[in-house]
Order: C-alpha cells, then sequence, then structure tokens
C-alpha cells in the first residue's frame, strides 16, 4: 500500500477548497432567489442557469482545489485532461438538473427529493470521475463502505442546499447556509478520499498526462476568480424586491378608495326657434 498525503502543502489547500465551496454556495443561493423574484419565465431561467453554474463551478473547484494536496509516496501523480473536464460539465449539469426541478416542482417534497437524489448523485459522479482521471504509478482502489457514505453525504448536501436555494431569502441566513453547505461538500470530499487505497508498483511506466500545476491550478484559479467577481456582482446587484418598491403600498386599499363623484354634465342650452 502506498503512502496518501491530503495536505501536500499544508491547510492551504484544505482552507481554500473550503472557501471555493462556500463561494459557490453563496452565489447559487443568491442566484436562485433572483430567479424567485425574476419578472418574466427568460430571466428566472437565466438566473437557474447561474445558479447551476455556481454551485457546480463550486463543487468542482472545491474538489480539484483539494486535489492540488494529493500526494502518493513513491510515484508521481498525473491528471488525464478529458476526464478532469468532463467531471466539471458533469458537475453543472447535474446540479442544473436539480435546480431546475425543485424550482419548478411548485415546492412539493417529491421535487425536492428527486432534484437532491440527481444532484447528489451527480456530484458523487463528478468526484469518482474525477478521480479517475488521476495517474499513479500503480493501481487506484476503494473501499466499499467510505464510497457509500460519500455518496450520502453528497444526496443529503444537494438536498439541503436545494431546500436552503429557495426557502432561505435572508442574506444572513444565506451566508450561515452556504457556511453550512461549504462543510458538507468538503465532508464529502475527505469522505470519498479516504476510500482510496494504492498499491504502488515501482517498476510501473511513469504515469502520462498532464501534472495539478500545469492544468489543474491555472483552471482552478480561473474559475475560482470567477466565482468571487460573480458572488461580488450578485450580491451587489438588485434582489428582484426593489422592483416592486415603486408600486403602490397598498394596493387594495388604493382601489378600495372612493372614486370622486363625476363632475355633472353641463346642460345643453336650449336652441331658440326661428321667429317668422
Amino acid at each position: 500500500m502506498g503512502m496518501i498525503s491530503e495536505t501536500g502543502f499544508g491547510w492551504l489547500t484544505p482552507v481554500l477548497s473550503y472557501l471555493m465551496a462556500c463561494v459557490g454556495g453563496a452565489l447559487g443561493l443568491r442566484a436562485t432567489l433572483r430567479a424567485v423574484h425574476a419578472p418574466d419565465r427568460h430571466s428566472r431561467r437565466n438566473w437557474l442557469i447561474s445558479a447551476a453554474i455556481a454551485i457546480g463551478t463550486g463543487i468542482w473547484t472545491m474538489h480539484f482545489v483539494a486535489m492540488l494536496g494529493f500526494a502518493v509516496v513513491g510515484t508521481q501523480v498525473r491528471y488525464n485532461v478529458p476526464l478532469t473536464l468532463l467531471s466539471l460539465i458533469v458537475a453543472i449539469v447535474v446540479v442544473g438538473v436539480g435546480v431546475f426541478v425543485v424550482a419548478h416542482g411548485d415546492g412539493k417534497p417529491s421535487a425536492l427529493l428527486g432534484g437532491g437524489l440527481a444532484t447528489g448523485f451527480g456530484v458523487a459522479a463528478m468526484h469518482y470521475i474525477g478521480m479517475s482521471a488521476v495517474h499513479i504509478d500503480g493501481v487506484i482502489h476503494y473501499a466499499d463502505w467510505e464510497v457509500g457514505a460519500s455518496v450520502v453525504i453528497a444526496t443529503v448536501a444537494a438536498t439541503a442546499a436545494l431546500w436552503a436555494s429557495l426557502t432561505i431569502h435572508n442574506p444572513l441566513a444565506s451566508l450561515g447556509a452556504s457556511l453550512v453547505m461549504g462543510i458538507a461538500v468538503s465532508a464529502m470530499h475527505y469522505t470519498g478520499m479516504a476510500a482510496v487505497r494504492v498499491l504502488v508498483d515501482p517498476g510501473a511506466p511513469p504515469p502520462s498526462g498532464a501534472t495539478a500545476m500545469d492544468f489543474i491550478f491555472p483552471l482552478t484559479v480561473g474559475l475560482g476568480s470567477y466565482l468571487f467577481l460573480t458572488a461580488a456582482y450578485v450580491g451587489l446587484s438588485d434582489t428582484g424586491r426593489s422592483a416592486q418598491l415603486g408600486a403602490p403600498a397598498s394596493p387594495d386599499a388604493s382601489a378600495a378608495a372612493p372614486a370622486p363623484a363625476a363632475a355633472p354634465a353641463a346642460r345643453r342650452p336650449l336652441a331658440e326657434e326661428p321667429t317668422r
């Protein structure tokens, strides 16, 4: 068995990956709130897509920022580029499915459960697709019960995130929910990583693929910058409620107010008969 380390850069990667998950979750919550108050179907769809991209990108970025600290004694670690990109696409698509199912489910528990299950299994699939992109001098396999636990955590975290995105509107509550989401996503990742077992083969040829610094680091920095900048934009943009501030404060009262009495019609003077 090869010795595995998750903290190749100390506590930098766990802390930074947690922040990425929190930023993605917070951005997704706020974007979903914009969708709830969107004035039309087109705007609502765009905000839901933004929420899916934010949450999916945040989860993926969390995973691969954490993987920057992944190291195995006695072998180099390389990454398959197409599989790594596929894991990003899977993360965004499955979160999008979950967000749209819940948003169009009118708050039904069945819609929340279906969206949570789809998103949870999709997030777990993203994790293990990303892990299948890892190449070493040897073989990677997994312990069954840790894999099962990571899937359960992913499903519960995804369901809680979808529920929070539709029910929590207060900014401070959304911040708290994003912190909890970051803990849940990080717990899913590190539980999945606890399932990893490595058998190093010193006589194997060097692994093929890109190094973390050559490929994953620039990509995660780019996506992380996107999350922070978009989060700033969404945080400073209108929630959609202020559009209602220009409306009458109590439309019912104005409707109930008596209408002003109509002015009496002016009497038309009688035409004088012509004298003969």
